[in-house]
């Protein structure tokens, strides 16, 4: 059985395991007096699930050996973090400073972005190792192995895109016990796929930033370029609302047309295109002399 079939497999466990778990873990969270709604608790039911369902397939799925190579050599791969992330907060910079021509000056929320920096330096960096560990190291270095690097990385950009719009549309809580609550959370999120247009945008930029990050461990044959890269895109996009002016001064094509912000934008699209363009003299290491 090939990789992906596999990993299909594992993923629908997870889901449905989530799906009768997640409204049993509600009821218990409000006894304890605690309140959440009731599709965050459903998403993190949904990630310890899927995490269970890797470790009980780890072996079938090489996911050790998998992780062991996209991580290798962590100490002499340092740089590639920096510059990954020193190239990501440039390019997202450009986008402020073009926000801050076309609103004729307005920087107020830089200075609160300063005192936010490293928290959300922190935070971006904790996302993008998750996140590169699953969908680069492991899911596009499994896929390459069932249909070569090119098909992989688009169909693995595919997933990352909808998987990181897959979440419910609407915010609820539960009162006690309802056992069909995890399905329709289910049904909501593939079912707002059905209005393609609010969601093009977005899955245009995500697709687009797939191909970069994917492309980058490609290149390089470790996680660590890609690291940096996605924590650098994170703190742009955590940022944005800090420093960005109010949205009624900037065009929807810079400061996006849907949900996220940012990169639902042709202005981001054109800088993940041209990042894509550069990105094999960009993941070279220097010659010594």
């Amino acid at each position: 059985m090939s990789f992906t079939i596999r990993l299909t497999l594992a993923l629908l466990v997870a889901l449905l395991a989530a799906a009768l778990i997640a409204p049993w873990v509600a009821a218990i969270v409000a006894v304890l007096g605690f309140r959440f709604p009731f599709p965050r608790i459903f998403d993190r039911v949904v990630m310890v699930a899927l995490a269970v369902v890797m470790v009980q397939n780890a072996k079938r799925l090489g996911l050790g050996r998998r992780l062991g190579i996209g991580f290798a050599n962590p100490g002499a791969n340092l740089g590639r973090i920096l510059r990954g992330l020193a190239i990501a907060i440039a390019a997202v910079a450009a986008l402020w400073i073009v926000a801050v021509v076309i609103s004729g000056g307005e920087t107020s929320g830089f200075a609160r972005l300063w005192a936010r920096m490293p928290g959300t330096l922190a935070a971006a960096l904790i996302i993008a190792v998750m996140e590169e560990a699953f969908f680069r190291a492991f899911v596009l270095d499994g896929m390459s192995d069932d249909f070569g690097p090119t098909p992989a990385l688009v169909l693995n950009s595919a997933v990352y895109a909808f998987a990181h719009l897959l979440r419910s549309p609407a915010r609820f809580y539960l009162d006690g016990l309802h056992p069909l609550a995890g399905f329709q959370v289910l049904a909501a999120s593939f079912g707002q796929f059905g209005h393609s247009a609010e969601f093009i945008p977005a899955l245009i930029g995500l697709f687009l930033l797939g191909l970069l990050l994917g492309r980058a461990f490609l290149l390089t044959g470790t996680v660590y370029f890609s690291i940096g890269l996605h924590a650098g895109f994170v703190v742009g996009a955590k940022s944005w609302r800090i420093v960005a002016p109010p949205s009624g001064l900037l065009p929807m094509w810079l400061v996006g047309y849907t949900r996220p912000p940012l990169i639902s934008g042709v202005g981001a699209w054109v800088i993940a295109l041209t990042l894509l363009i550069l990105i094999k003299p960009l993941t070279r290491e220097r010659k010594r002399s």
